[in-house]
């Protein structure tokens, strides 16, 4: 049997990973919308990628564990991007805690215990986890250790400290890679790797909407000042997550790449920073 490759959430950031490391793997795309799933199958096929497809609701463990169940019938799971979420022009707060910080967690529970020797998984998190202030140490643990099923129960996730989905998505992104840190230990068990990466405005359906919804002004003034002066292609994450998945990247795991234009960097210390 062929080593398997999950990619769940099959936009255009998947599909663009997925052809980079998947050459000659059995490659398995899940989504929410199994339309979805079949439209990216049939451009992977035509160029000769071995597909199959099947739903996925990741706000739910039980679909996650059916996932996992398909994906091992299949094969040995050595690969798994994880490329779902919802953005905060899409969702309420506790939509997005619920997809992007649980989810997040479940998956990462579940694939770490049938992720093959020599696997690893990529995580998409988001530039807005590193705009999110300083934690505590104790949140930051909670963050990365508290069990999945527990998560949306922690006090400061309450709707008292999360007053609006921007807030949400940043705890959710920050609590990606925190989370990601704690299982790559896990995973290391196994003879596996995980990573975080954490894109800026990358141009995808899901960043066209929020480029034309209520905070497009402002993501679009946010490319114009930073450093690099625009925003990214799906190819450039994929070129990322092929480093961090393949034999050169063997040394990486539990760690989060940030790839922004340099949109933190200035949010931070430069033109972007509150108050300027």
């Amino acid at each position: 049997m062929k080593d398997v490759f999950v990619v769940i959430g099959t936009g255009s950031i998947g599909q663009a990973i997925v052809r980079r490391v998947s050459q000659g793997k059995t490659v398995l795309l899940a989504d929410l919308r199994p339309e979805n799933a079949e439209s990216a199958a049939k451009v992977l096929r035509d160029a000769g990628f071995s597909v199959s497809t099947t739903g996925v609701d990741v706000s739910s463990r039980e679909s996650i564990q059916q996932l996992v169940n398909t994906a091992t019938a299949l094969g040995p799971v050595k690969g798994v991007i994880h490329a779902a979420g919802v953005s905060p022009s899409q969702a309420s707060p506790e939509t997005i805690l619920k997809v992007d910080l649980y989810g997040t967690a479940v998956v990462l529970e579940e694939f770490g215990q049938v992720i093959t020797e020599g696997g690893s998984g990529i995580v998409i998190a988001s530039q807005s986890g590193h705009r999110l202030p300083p934690l505590s140490v104790e949140q930051n643990e909670a963050l990365a250790i508290t069990p999945a099923e527990e998560l949306l129960a922690l006090p400061f996730l309450q709707t008292a400290t999360i007053t609006d989905s921007l807030l949400a998505y940043q705890y959710s992104k920050r609590g990606n890679a925190l989370r990601v840190m704690a299982e790559a230990v896990k995973w290391g068990k196994r003879g596996a790797r995980v990573n975080t990466i954490s894109p800026g405005i990358i141009y995808t359906p899901l960043a066209n909407d929020e480029l034309s919804g209520p905070r497009g002004a402002g993501y679009r003034d946010m490319l114009e000042r930073s450093p690099a002066g625009r925003g990214g292609s799906p190819d450039e994450v994929a070129a990322v997550a092929a480093l961090m998945m393949g034999p050169e990247g063997s040394f990486i795991t539990g760690s989060d790449f940030l790839m922004d234009a340099g949109v933190t960097a200035s949010y931070w210390y430069g033109d972007l920073k509150p108050g300027m």
